[in-house]
């Protein structure tokens, strides 16, 4: 077996460095070589210091994630990681911590437990176990007290969020940063102990600094904050709790307490969930693409269109130091478009988001294409244009003639046929479909549609581009509204059917929100534009997608065919002082008007359950249809759609997930009860062959 630790020996100094790339995970094999290797060293006389280092890009990124998907002590097979910063805190002689490029999760308990850290200027040092929901398990809820005192320690760890080794030292993480090689510097730290400086001392014996009542109230607004952080909450009020007897307990005590809650919190479902996503999110990365000969090198972007849309994206673009060009009907228009997002950057930096010179040098990376043999010379242009099938079309045509050989075309829609567009830019291969989501900027999924013709090359470039402006792609198949919008339709179709029969807008959003959705269905149309809702149930409609059904969408669209469209118009399903939203007895008297004409009997007693259950059975159908047709290839994929897309709460892993936790079986019965209840003469009820099969499968 490979040793995944490596020991050098250099005038008395013993220099032992974790070898696991890409991250220098500490798995059990790292744990066990790290152990050996360092009991063996503190008994050699020789031996007066030790360098603890990481190879390649970092220190060490943490816990081989991969141990978590087992029971809790599998994460503790082979040597326990809290035995081995023990082990280190025994050794009588200096063991120092040289961290480059990052030391995360269980990588900085194991610098924490070293006698001193040595750290470069821009390593960046955190606890990010929040966000998988579970706790430092290796002495971290105990050290980091110590070491930066309850407040500091406890904004580490509930935000997840990484510290650079400037701030590090600031607050007393680590003794020394340094420009240069942390490894020659920690060598030195250990060379002027010998001379009679102190090189520190194990952290278990320091006291948490601070008043004890200062502490206290840290640990208490802490607790305030725990109970809103959703599917982070269980993990976060473990981590309080071991903070507090970091600060009233002994060191012996808290480690106790803290193996405790990382067993609790590690088996809870939020915790699974949360893994879930995080493998979810991993995969959806990755593409198996037969024939692809290498990716494509992107340069530069041209976006046509400058809309909210298109200047969304093209601040993506910039925000990742590629340079774009912004074409639009006119070149007047075009430096409009430009002028706006420079304004956005302003206020970013006015708000503090981003310094001067990033505002600025984001902006200057975006300039006005004054037409379209401009944006023809770019690497990857991506159209932003009015959802219209017609004007895309068009279009498509121009850019297939405008753009480059090898250049690739990609169109920003959210429901149309890709593989129309591209029959209709002559060059398929170089074709496909980016679906971002509004705001561009901000959001991070998109939805990159592969079409018939597409070519593993264009698709690989993409995916990977899409990686290098910070966001997450997921590859679909074609079809209309890809996979988010398509599964989307079900679920609206739900709501306004439950409107027509009595419940009103807040109940809805009130009992979805409940659910852990980040908002209501109604609050979502109205600040989508209720008419851009219905628009886009119109476009079905005159493509015959629509069943023969009377109700079928009616409240979203007779509320915009009499001007309600949602919040820019101050009415839709809610009436809006400025963005407060509140019941509308319009909307309620125009509801019953339209349940009246169509004999749909108001009912009083539809539950919150009801509601849930109505809006999420069909969304979690239409997934698996979805995954039979082939247009998502798997079901992980989805979740990261609703996930990232949609604000599906994270506790519950997406909806295929939290399908699965429900049962195929359990789906069955309840689609087949609203079969009942409902109706069923449109197939709105009936089940997906696949989750049948797996019903009939796993009764």
């Amino acid at each position: 077996m490979t040793k995944l630790v490596h020991v050098e020996r250099c005038d008395g100094i013993a220099i032992v460095r974790i070898q696991n790339s890409p991250v220098n995970a500490l798995s059990a094999q790292v744990r066990g070589d790290l152990y050996n290797a360092l009991q063996s060293l503190s008994k050699e006389e020789a031996i007066v210091g030790i360098v603890l280092a990481g190879s390649g890009r970092g220190f060490s990124g943490g816990a081989d994630i991969g141990e978590f998907g087992g029971p809790a002590g599998s994460f503790r097979a082979g040597e326990d990681p809290a035995r081995v910063t023990a082990l280190i805190e025994e050794i009588d002689k200096p063991v120092v911590a040289a961290i480059h490029g990052f030391a995360l999760g269980g990588g900085l308990e194991l610098a924490m437990g070293c006698h001193a850290r040595v750290a470069s200027a821009q390593a960046r040092l955190g606890l990010p176990e929040i966000s998988l929901g579970v706790i430092p398990g290796a002495g971290g809820t105990q050290r980091l007290p110590r070491l930066v005192g309850v407040s500091k320690a406890l904004e580490m760890m509930l935000s997840g969020r990484p510290i650079n080794g400037k701030e590090a030292a600031l607050i007393g993480l680590v003794e020394l940063v340094v420009d240069d090689d942390p490894v020659s510097s920690a060598i030195r730290l250990i060379k002027n102990r010998q001379a009679g400086d102190g090189v520190g001392h194990a952290t278990r014996f320091m006291q948490v600094p601070g008043a004890g009542k200062d502490n206290q109230a840290e640990i208490e607004k802490a607790r305030s904050r725990a109970t809103s952080m959703g599917a982070k909450s269980k993990a976060a009020l473990k981590v309080i709790e071991c903070v507090a007897a970091s600060v009233g307990q002994s060191f012996d005590e808290g480690m106790a307490l803290e193996r405790e809650a990382f067993s609790q919190c590690l088996e809870s479902p939020e915790s699974a969930a949360l893994r879930h996503v995080f493998f979810a999110e991993r995969a959806a990365g990755k593409l198996d693409t037969p024939g692809a000969s290498g990716v494509g090198k992107i340069s530069t972007v041209g976006v046509v269109g400058g809309g909210t849309m298109g200047r969304g994206i093209a601040m993506s673009f910039a925000n990742a130091g590629i340079p774009v060009r912004l074409l639009e009907l006119t070149e007047q228009k075009a430096n409009t478009a430009v002028e706006a997002i420079r304004l956005e950057y302003q206020r970013q930096m006015d708000r503090g988001k981003l310094k001067a010179a990033e505002a600025a040098g984001r902006s200057a990376l975006i300039q006005a294409a004054r037409n379209e043999g401009e944006i023809g010379l770019c690497d990857l242009v991506v159209e932003a244009v009015f959802e219209d099938m017609q004007i895309k079309l068009e279009m498509a045509q121009r850019l297939g003639r405008a753009c480059r050989d090898g250049a690739i075309i990609a169109s920003n829609t959210s429901t149309l046929d890709i593989d129309r567009l591209a029959q209709a830019s002559g060059r398929p291969a170089d074709f496909v479909g980016l679906h971002f989501f509004s705001p561009a900027n901000i959001m991070r999924l998109v939805e990159v549609v592969r079409g018939k013709g597409t070519s593993a090359n264009t698709l690989a470039t993409v995916v990977e581009v899409v990686k290098r402006i910070a966001k997450v792609p997921v590859i679909t198949g074609v079809c209309w509204g890809f996979v988010g919008n398509r599964m989307l339709e079900p679920y609206l179709r739900e709501v306004e059917s439950l409107l027509l029969e009595g419940a009103s807008p807040s109940q809805i959003d009130h009992a979805i929100e409940g659910f852990g959705m980040a908002m209501g269905p109604c609050r979502m149309m109205d600040l989508a534009g209720v008419d851009v809702v219905a628009k886009v149930v119109e476009e079905q409609a005159k493509e015959g997608r629509l069943p023969e059904d009377p109700l079928y969408r009616i409240v979203s669209r007779h509320l915009a065919s009499v001007g309600r469209h949602g919040q820019k118009t101050g009415e839709g399903f809610y009436r809006y002082e400025g963005r407060v939203a509140a019941d509308d007895v319009d909307t309620h008297s125009l509801v019953q008007a339209m349940a009246a004409r169509h004999d749909v009997k108001q009912r009083q007693d539809i539950s919150s359950e009801e509601i849930v259950e109505r809006c999420m059975l069909p969304l979690i159908n239409e997934g698996y249809r979805l995954l039979a047709e082939g247009i998502a290839s798997r079901s992980s994929d989805i979740d990261v759609v609703w996930l990232t897309g949609y604000g599906f709460p994270q506790a519950l892993g997406g909806p295929m997930y939290h399908g699965e936790r429900l049962g195929a079986a359990h789906l069955l019965k309840r689609l087949s009860h609203y079969g009942s209840t409902q109706g069923n003469i449109w197939n709105y009820w009936t089940p997906a062959a696949m989750l049948a099969a797996h019903a009939g499968g796993n009764p």
